[in-house]
């Protein structure tokens, strides 16, 4: 492979170590998270799609999320099942800036989703007469393109500028392409790649974190001056998406330490997991978290098991 001072053709990945035999090990518990995740994932989509009961706002938003959750999690885990295989960690240029697109469409793509569904919310309990005519088709088209878009073009504009540095170097100390990564390769300091950062932060981080923390305030606002059974509507919907945003949140934490600082002196393994982390804290978390909470999601999980058990049973 051929690499100057202006054109890299690959990147060398040195946060991996050397497991020995235990790489196989993990291995198996990596690919059995992935399978965990698609599947739970698939079934929580096909669950919401099929039953024309939950053809409502709410879990509309919700299979979008469940969606995002596939996205992320095939961008990052087969790439990550071959690097703990290979003996050589290092990935072509074209295919690490894919990885860094789909890596970071995934993370503002959720966020935006969050932000969408704590809109639903606010509508649900601060205005529940209103509810249906807000809450019409049209808008949701407009919420869930407004979910994909804007990050799509976002981190579009970040990969377009990335990938026209004249870059110095080639070897990235992670487990995998992050753009930060990628900026502190240049040869020369990218201004421009600096400020549109900030901007995308603004637009992807911001944005719908503003939109979160002003909806539930007037949330909590409404309960604490409603009923009870208001108070009792708004715990039952309102939980599992605030532990969701939570959740994310120390995900999103733990990976902005690892691209704006100094990480060489952190343990590898350290490194490793709080990526692994970042990756699988939703797609893991949320299809249990809202499989589980929400009756009429568990309800009919459990009689398309009962069917198949049913159909299994008549088989043999």
């Amino acid at each position: 492979m051929k690499m100057n001072s202006t054109q890299v053709f690959y990147f060398t990945l040195s946060a991996y170590i050397d497991t020995g035999s235990v790489k196989y090990f993990s291995f198996l518990i990596i690919l059995c998270l992935y399978v965990l995740i698609v599947g739970s994932n698939v079934l929580l989509i096909v669950v919401i799609c099929v039953n024309r009961s939950l053809h409502e706002p709410m879990y509309m938003f919700l299979c979008s999320l469940f969606v995002n959750e596939l996205y992320g999690s095939t961008s990052s885990f087969p790439f990550l099942l071959v690097q703990i295989l290979s003996d050589v960690h290092i990935i072509s240029a074209p295919l690490c800036f894919l990885q860094i697109f789909s890596v970071y469409t995934y993370g503002s793509v959720e966020f935006t989703n969050l932000a969408v569904m704590s809109y639903d919310r606010y509508v649900a309990i601060c205005h529940p007469l209103q509810y249906n005519s807000v809450m019409t088709s049209r808008k949701i088209v407009f919420l869930v393109s407004i979910t994909w878009l804007p990050p799509v073009f976002a981190v579009g504009g970040t990969i377009v500028l990335s990938s026209s540095l004249q870059l110095c170097g080639n070897v990235i100390s992670k487990i995998f392409c992050g753009n930060h990564s990628i900026i502190k390769l240049a040869c020369e300091e990218p201004r421009v790649n600096n400020i549109y950062e900030l901007f995308m932060v603004f637009l992807t981080v911001c944005v719908p974190g503003s939109v979160i923390l002003y909806t539930y305030m007037r949330i909590l606002k409404v309960c604490f001056s409603g009923s009870k059974q208001t108070r009792q509507k708004a715990v039952s919907t309102c939980t599992p998406h605030l532990a969701s945003v939570i959740n994310f949140s120390f995900g999103v934490s733990f990976e902005i330490l690892q691209t704006r600082f100094d990480m060489n002196n952190v343990p590898s393994m350290l490194r490793i997991f709080l990526y692994l982390y970042f990756i699988t804290c939703q797609p893991v978390f949320n299809p249990v978290l809202y499989g589980l909470n929400m009756s009429k999601i568990r309800s009919l999980c459990k009689k398309l098991f009962q069917k198949f058990s049913s159909f299994h049973k008549g088989l043999f």
